[in-house]
């Protein structure tokens, strides 16, 4: 059953043993996590389940921790007090078994597990601090780490952890951790950007007015320049709460260090219903997207496209397509493919490679749908999810320093010795010379601090 739900802020200096007069400058802060806390007493869960952006995180699954006890402190902020809790592990093999019949990746950290991804046993301060304040005595305990799911599968992982909690025979609150934007004013942690308070005002005004559908139309570009660390965890307790009528409530938000705090309650009014599941609204949406820029599709965006489902498919039918004469010349081509706003997979060369772009582009696709290194291939189940663009590289020419670069309009390369980065120009979230080559460098493995000749280009960019 589940009792409670709460999104909360992570920032140790909100405890006063850390924070010591500095908490003082946090007190809307402090005093909603106390109203919050009688309210999930009220509730009287028998386990907490909490997710953390700070704990293990995956790009295509969440991981669970494991083990009969769950331990941690505080004590690299200055706070000695231990914390110890029983792990409630019935809960976390439902919540394995529930994603795993949504096709979705969970699984429980073990000791070979925290050995060969370096992690630390201890519980971070994502999961201590808001506990600190909220768990009642003798509670259980499920801690999680963050996926990198793009944003509907991340909701679908929740409703599959929500169904695994609703069978669940203890009474279960469920707690998302996450600080808001970093980039607040200047001074903050991260260098200012206005981005980070509209973000802040926008999410926070959702959640006010219960349009839980208007998180899925928030700009990732906005998502990415507000600096936040709760977003995804935030979809995820909203996907445990779908089919069910609840109120979230806006405790407290404050942002005093330049960076937001949010406190939010989610009382859930009633049981399961399928019917007020927004889960069927959103992929009919998504799917709809998909549908409108498909048929707005550029010839050669539509040859990537169609390369690489007649690939998978195993289908030799002849794609016919009136292209324009610029594919008929040898070109550099850099196909990318997204899903669900998400990056599935690119890859590109500089210089052609092939007699004619058109060519270029055949090769590059099938490259980027199932032998980009960062990605698993491409599966049959995806292909109706995928956005293609194409962008055909100009000729590159030598420049002698940044000045003659702009993010929007260039891309760069850059090389030392061996070495050679490239980054092409007008992506999201890269809005500045000085990230552009950051970006470049740390590709072609070439350290922040060393010497580069660049070149810039500009693309055509086909979608």
């Amino acid at each position: 059953m589940l009792t409670y739900g709460a999104f909360v802020p992570h920032p140790a200096i909100i405890l006063e043993e850390v924070g010591g007069e500095e908490t003082k400058k946090v007190a809307q802060t402090v005093q909603a996590m106390k109203s919050l806390r009688e309210r999930i007493e009220a509730s009287q869960p028998e386990t907490i389940l909490l997710f953390s952006p700070h704990g293990p995180v995956f790009q295509d699954g969440l991981a669970i921790r494991g083990g009969k006890r769950l331990r941690g402190s505080l004590a690299n902020f200055g706070f000695n007090r231990r914390w110890e809790w029983e792990n409630d592990q019935e809960l976390v093999q439902a919540m394995i078994e529930a994603a795993s019949e949504e096709g979705l990746n969970c699984r429980e950290i073990n000791e070979e597990f925290l050995f060969r991804y370096r992690f630390s046993r201890e519980l971070d301060h994502g999961v201590l601090v808001p506990l600190a304040f909220l768990a009642p005595e003798k509670v259980r305990l499920v801690a999680t780490g963050m996926s990198l799911l793009p944003w509907l599968e991340q909701y679908k992982l929740g409703r599959a952890i929500g169904r695994a909690v609703r069978n669940s025979p203890r009474r279960i609150a469920v707690i998302a951790s996450g600080d808001l934007s970093h980039c607040l004013f200047p001074g903050a942690p991260v260098a200012y950007d206005p981005h980070g308070e509209e973000f802040d005002r926008r999410l926070v005004n959702i959640l006010k007015e219960k349009k839980i559908i208007d998180l899925f139309r928030l700009s990732p570009e906005l998502v990415e320049k507000a600096a936040e660390c709760g977003f995804r965890t935030l979809l995820m307790l909203l996907g445990v709460f779908d089919g069910l009528e609840f109120d979230p409530e806006v405790l407290s938000y404050e942002g005093p260090f330049g960076v937001g705090y949010l406190v939010s309650a989610f009382e859930p009014r009633t049981d399961y219903d399928p019917d007020r599941s927004i889960y069927s609204v959103l992929l009919d949406q998504s799917k709809a997207e998909i549908r409108r820029r498909r048929r707005q599709e550029s010839p050669l965006v539509q040859l990537a496209r169609r390369t690489v489902e007649n690939h998978l498919l195993g289908t030799e039918e002849e794609i016919e397509l009136s292209l324009p004469p610029e594919a008929q010349k040898p070109a550099g081509v850099f196909v990318s493919i997204k899903k669900h706003g998400n990056l599935r997979g690119c890859i590109g060369t500089i210089f052609p490679t092939q007699p004619s772009a058109a060519e270029e582009i055949r090769h590059n696709a099938i490259a980027a749908a199932f032998q980009d290194p960062r990605f698993d291939p491409v599966q049959v189940d995806e292909l109706d999810d995928l956005v293609y663009s194409v962008d055909l590289l100009q000729a590159p020419e030598p420049i002698s320093g940044p000045e003659e670069l702009d993010p929007e309009r260039y891309g760069v390369i850059v090389r030392r010795g061996g070495r050679t980065g490239l980054l092409l120009p007008n992506l999201e979230g890269v809005d500045t010379v000085e990230k552009q080559i950051a970006i470049a460098k740390q590709k072609a493995g070439i350290g922040p601090k060393e010497e580069v000749e660049m070149e810039r280009f500009e693309v055509i960019r086909y979608f």
